[in-house]
């Protein structure tokens, strides 16, 4: 098989193999209908995948995909289908039906969302591939039955919903932003986006209940996006450099906060969305300590930039690019932040990841669209820390930082006692990426001589990077009291390992893929013992 961008045959097939590795995991812990769909997706999906990749190397496909990887489709569409089963059969084991259901709509969602991209796939592809497309309607007519005798009308209605959003910005955002993106990646991120946005819509039009913590994310990613897109309409007919369309910027965006988002998270949370949070943030002598130590270690990221830039200025070379280990500085920093807060307060880490998260997007507004004082001056700055995956418009990576490490938070919010593997869930951002993706690329890149088949990245650099995860286990052990592995210890080893090779082989956005997997794997596949269950 020839190799597609991003990395060679070998390396495909690996990851593929991994991939299928965590599929079977799950089916064989959890072993009802919904895993029987998800086998069925996986062996679709690697065929589509195979499809895919020949349309990105010929360059006959519809959107302008980012060019340094392979499609990703495998990968990307087991994601949300595995957390949904995982998630189903977790909250059945525990007896929160609503919760079970919820889980089933992910699942589902998930599904109907990658047979979408694979149907996709399959009607540009030219000529069209007989076999594969056997192969897709077989699995996909099983999934389709399935879920038709599973889902009650409503939850099929809300998975169109997803899908149907998913749809529309797919094509608003792949038209607009070229080479940002992998078919994988627009899925992950897209299919995401779109799950959070119907909630917030369910939510808003019935009574809210829930925890405001929840609404506080719903809400802040629909205003990001919808800033997103009425900036995106504004700017095809305005120069966006000048001074005008600048200030035009800022009174969209407050105009937009103020009329919009405030109101909306008001209604959610009864009551006045600007008190809660700072009643919220400053409730505890705990939190305020650290929200100061948060502060001092945004000043020494900031730092960290100025200084390398500086270097930059002094090498009086444009071509001057941080280093490897440089760029892991950050991963280092990100790590010191995070922990603290799940071994402190979860909650409060959640909100302070969402707020992070907005500034950060909006941040990324102000370079891509060169609003003024702050534009150039950030496309300077950021520029310093470009790689291969910043291929397009947007500059993404130190996002996709903050967003691997918080998805267990977001995912797994409240703290509660729990055993065995499962008490590793949400300290797996932490694992993956702060700890496990940083030794590796240091390490491989220092003193890594042997290299995977296919790829760049060496033997040294992943086994180091699961002894550190191994050693990071035992600090967590020792500084976390709320979690206890009386049991599990054989399939924690295990499930690092195996998201060790995953980084090894993938050329998708590893700070997204791995803390996803190593969730899945801690959370759906010990089940069937008491490391599953909180404890009261």
């Amino acid at each position: 098989m020839t190799g597609p961008p991003g990395g060679g045959g070998a390396a495909v097939l690996a990851e593929a193999a991994v991939v299928f590795g965590v599929v079977l995991c799950v089916h064989a812990a959890v072993w009802d209908r919904y895993s029987w769909c998800a086998v069925a997706l996986a062996v679709q999906a690697f065929y589509v995948q195979y499809k895919w990749d020949r349309l990105l190397r010929a360059g006959s496909a519809v959107f302008q995909f980012r060019t340094t990887a392979n499609s990703g489709l495998l990968p990307a569409s087991m994601v949300m289908p595995l957390l949904g089963v995982a998630m189903k059969e977790r909250c059945r084991l525990e007896g929160h039906e609503h919760l079970e259901r919820l889980g089933v709509v992910v699942a589902a969602t998930g599904m109907a969302v990658a047979l979408f991209l694979s149907v996709l796939a399959l009607g540009i592809s030219r000529p069209v591939p007989a076999n594969t497309c056997v192969v897709a309607a077989s699995a996909g007519g099983v999934i389709v039955y399935v879920l038709k005798r599973s889902l009650a009308v409503a939850e099929v209605i809300e998975v169109l919903e997803v899908l149907l959003i998913f749809v529309y910005l797919n094509m608003i955002l792949l038209y607009l932003l070229p080479r940002c993106f992998t078919p994988g990646e627009a899925l992950l991120v897209l299919g995401a986006v779109s799950f959070v946005l119907d909630q917030l819509v369910r939510r808003s039009l019935a009574v809210p209940r829930g925890d405001p913590v929840d609404f506080f994310l719903l809400v802040s990613v629909a205003g990001l996006v919808l800033l997103g897109v009425v900036l995106s309409a504004l700017f095809v007919f305005v120069d966006s450099a000048t001074w005008t369309a600048s200030l035009f910027f800022h009174l969209t965006t407050g105009a937009l906060v103020l009329g919009v988002v405030l109101p909306w998270l008001g209604h959610l949370l009864r009551r006045n969305p600007l008190l809660w949070l700072v009643e919220f943030l400053l409730r505890t002598p705990t939190r305020i300590r650290l929200l100061a130590y948060w502060a001092l270690l945004a000043a020494a990221a900031c730092g960290l930039v100025w200084l390398q830039n500086s270097k930059r200025s002094s090498a009086e070379s444009k071509k001057y690019r941080a280093s490897t280990v440089t760029r892991k500085y950050f991963h280092c920093l990100v790590v010191a932040t995070y922990v603290p807060g799940l071994v402190l307060d979860r909650p409060l880490l959640y909100v302070a990841a969402v707020l992070c998260l907005a500034a950060l997007v909006f941040l990324e507004y102000v370079r891509f669209f060169r609003i003024k004082p702050l534009g150039q001056t950030l496309r300077s700055l950021l520029s310093l820390f470009l790689d291969e995956r910043d291929s397009g418009p947007l500059i993404l990576t130190h996002i996709y930082l903050l967003l691997g490490l918080s998805f267990p938070v977001w995912l797994f919010p409240r703290p509660c006692r729990l055993v065995g593997a499962a008490a590793l869930v949400p300290y797996s951002g932490v694992l993956a990426v702060g700890v496990g993706d940083t030794v590796a690329s240091v390490f491989g890149s220092t003193v890594g001589e042997i290299r995977w088949p296919g790829t760049k990245k060496t033997f040294e650099g992943t086994m180091t990077s699961i002894f550190a995860q191994i050693i990071a286990v035992a600090l967590i052990l020792i500084f976390d009291s709320g979690v206890e592995l009386d049991s599990g210890y054989a399939w924690i080893l295990g499930s690092i390992a195996g998201v060790s090779l995953l980084e090894a082989y993938t050329s998708q956005i590893d700070n997204l893929l791995l803390p996803l997997y190593l969730q899945i794997l801690l959370k759906g596949v010990g089940q069937g013992d008491n490391g599953a269950l909180a404890l009261p």
